[in-house]
């Protein structure tokens, strides 16, 4: 017999007590480990910016129907799978699956550069992932990997029950992965869709803001800027100004490019005046509202560094505001 009352009732006065001493919260920048994270510990870890590529297939549902079920095994397989040895391959931090999608956290060192390199290689291997499809399957459906990425602050969990190894799963409390799934919903393969912060990051970089000067594998074009604005829908806050990129890696300088981004280089001296000028208004928001946007932005990321010396100041610090 299930004793329903007496659950709630219980569930009723755990909240209470989770609402009346709030639970410690620890700066792990740097110190960070997903595996040490507490079940019953009242303490939260917090990492200052982490950064979220949320995946998605497209019509994955449709792929099912009218097919046996192992040629929709194989889709999956081919398709997420080889998603996962992307994230690997760019030491993705900690890596989720949600069936037809899921996520990669980036943290530390060159989380920025290792994540976009994963979001890019998605792209690349959405098309030939989508391309091998049609090849085997003429009916199938339109697919390919929506992307979407984020990034900010989190606090961080495991929470269930402490003695079923099978009920425990880490909390990603914060904007990044929610943004970050936002941001995948609303785009389509092809189409990387990145937030205001992660813009606000890597648009510095060469590598990244600008092509090689390909046009369809033909070397021998100018480099143009890779992006376009995009407003993120569903996105309340100054991170909703983000931006579109519309390309994977090129088959000639994919490669090259790749490993000058991991390797911290930014700079290409190619690039004309006239790009850097479209750059510098596409940075700074070609609107007053997006202006506004950036400075919000830049108003949070010192907010955040005060606290974050605060919290360095004591080691182990109650941080009441875990719904921020």
């Amino acid at each position: 017999m299930v004793e329903l009352n007496e659950l709630l009732k219980k569930l009723q006065e755990r909240t209470s007590a989770k609402f009346e001493k709030m639970p410690s919260v620890v700066l792990k920048d740097g110190a960070f480990n997903v595996t040490k994270l507490p079940v019953d510990k009242p303490e939260w870890h917090r990492i200052t910016d982490l950064v979220a590529v949320m995946f998605d297939l497209k019509s994955s549902t449709n792929l099912e129907k009218g097919r046996k079920p192992a040629s929709t095994a194989s889709i999956y397989d081919a398709g997420v799978g080889g998603v996962v040895h992307i994230f690997n391959y760019f030491d993705a931090d900690f890596v989720d699956i949600q069936g037809d999608g899921g996520f990669g956290l980036f943290w530390g060192e060159r989380r920025y550069e290792r994540a976009l390199c994963a979001a890019i290689s998605i792209h690349t291997f959405s098309d030939d992932f989508e391309s091998q499809l049609e090849a085997k399957w003429s009916k199938a459906p339109s697919t390919g990997f929506k992307v979407g990425i984020a990034s900010g602050p989190v606090l961080a969990k495991r929470v269930g029950l402490s003695k079923h190894l099978d009920m425990q799963e880490p909390v990603w409390a914060g904007r990044p992965v929610n943004y970050a799934a936002k941001a995948a919903q609303q785009t389509e393969p092809g189409k990387t869709l990145v937030t205001g912060s992660v813009w606000d990051a890597v648009s510095n970089n060469d590598y990244i803001a600008f092509s090689c000067g390909c046009a369809e594998g033909v070397e021998g074009g100018v480099p143009s800027l890779l992006w376009e604005e995009r407003i993120l829908v569903n996105i309340p806050d100054a991170e909703k100004y983000g931006q579109v990129l519309k390309s994977g890696w090129c088959v000639n300088h994919g490669e090259e490019y790749c490993n000058a981004i991991l390797n911290g280089d930014t700079y290409r001296a190619e690039i004309d005046e006239t790009s850097r000028s479209q750059l510098t208004l596409l940075a700074s928001g070609s609107e007053g509202v997006k202006m506004k946007a950036r400075k919000e932005r830049r108003a949070e990321r010192m907010i955040l560094e005060s606290e974050v010396l605060a919290m360095r100041g004591n080691r182990r610090s109650t941080f009441n505001k875990l719904d921020r």
